[in-house]
Order: structure tokens, then sequence, then C-alpha cells
């Protein structure tokens, strides 16, 4: 049976459709948090459809589909990052976050807490978001793609067309910069537990993006 690629590759724009359909959440979630900019993030989807639309007879299968348009929404972000640090512009930290089961804000309030829990927690949460979003593009790509995504080392490694040893260097290095950030506050196992309740738990050792 023809998948929905060939189909695409062979000029079926349904079948195309049904390919952005399936995957245009997962894409516009990791630039939302690559950027911390709906609008920003919405538009780079959208580019990053347009451009896997373009060089669709490039595509040869080597990898997940998923992969490959991780690979271009990547670049996108990493360029864009690049011109808002060359005009100074900082992301806002108030933007919700886009996960596979909808929006949530970064402060995530807990009903069965006390308000001063609720407020502390929501800070130490800002705290965490505002060290991810000082790493560097490459440090961040990668930290949102295996605790956010849920990305194996592989897959990552595919999608970035790096080693395996290079991923793992660089997700060691996003965490220990985000953990000196934080002053030393908050342990590893809280940082991760942090992310996850933002975006849907931490990243596993095996699995991919399908």
């Amino acid at each position: 049976m023809v998948g929905l690629v060939e189909r695409a590759q062979a000029g079926e724009r349904q079948a195309f459709c049904t390919l952005v359909e399936s995957h245009s959440d997962r894409i516009y979630g990791y630039l939302l948090h690559m950027l911390g900019d709906r609008e920003e993030a919405a538009d780079l989807a959208q580019e990053t459809f347009v451009r896997a639309w373009e060089a669709l007879d490039r595509f040869r299968g080597g990898a997940a589909f998923s992969t490959w348009l991780y690979r271009i929404a990547t670049n996108l972000a990493i360029d864009a990052l690049r011109r808002r640090k060359r005009r100074g512009q900082c992301q806002s930290l108030d933007e919700p976050v886009e996960t596979n089961g909808g929006e949530v804000d970064r402060q995530i309030a807990d009903p069965l807490r006390q308000p001063d829990e609720v407020l502390a927690a929501a800070q130490l949460q800002n705290e965490v978001w505002r060290a991810v979003s000082e790493l560097s593009p490459k440090l961040r790509a990668v930290l949102l793609m295996y605790d956010f995504e849920q990305f194996c080392y592989e897959d990552i490694a595919r999608t970035l067309k790096v080693p395996v040893g290079t991923v793992k260097s660089r997700l060691f290095n996003a965490r220990q910069q985000v953990k000196a950030k934080l002053s030393e506050r908050l342990p590893m196992e809280e940082y991760l537990g942090c992310l996850g309740d933002a975006a849907g738990g931490p990243g596993k050792e095996h699995g991919g993006a399908g």
C-alpha cells in the first residue's frame, strides 16, 4: 500500500494536507517552546510545511517524515533566534505552552496546594523557563526535543545531523547551564518534574517522534 508521503511526492495535494494535519500541532508546539512567541511560532510552522512541500522530492525516507520536519523547523527557529539576538529582543514568559493535549499556561495552579505554595511553584517554573530561554539555540533544541518532545537520542541525532555523542553532550550541557542559572536552587529531578508538568513529561531513553 502506498503511504501518504509517497502519494504526496507523486503530486497528491490531499495526501500532503493529511500529513500537515497529522504533524502541525507538534511542530507548532515545538516552535512555541523554542521561540516563546505564538505568532512567530505559527508563521514558522507554516513556513516549515511550505519548505517541506517544495523539497518533498528530495525526501528519501532514510529517517521518519516527522524527523525531517523537525529538522526544517529547527533550522528556521535557530535562524529566527539569531536574528532576534541581533535585534536584542527577549521572549515573553507569559506565553502559554502548546502540548499534545492543548494549550496550558506556564504557571500551573494546583487546587490541592495552599496559595503560597501555588505562588512559589509558579515563580519557580518561571525561573526554569527563563533559564531555558537563555540557552543557546542548539542546546535549547536538544533539551526541548528530549525533555518535551520525548525524542530518543538517535532521533535527535538524525534530526540535527549530529552524532549521538554530540546529542548527549549538548543535553548534559543544557541541563548543567539551566541548573547553574537557577543557582543550584532546584535539584535535577525537580527541574525535570517542573518541565514535565508543563510539557507532558520528560523525554524517554527509547521511543521517538514516529
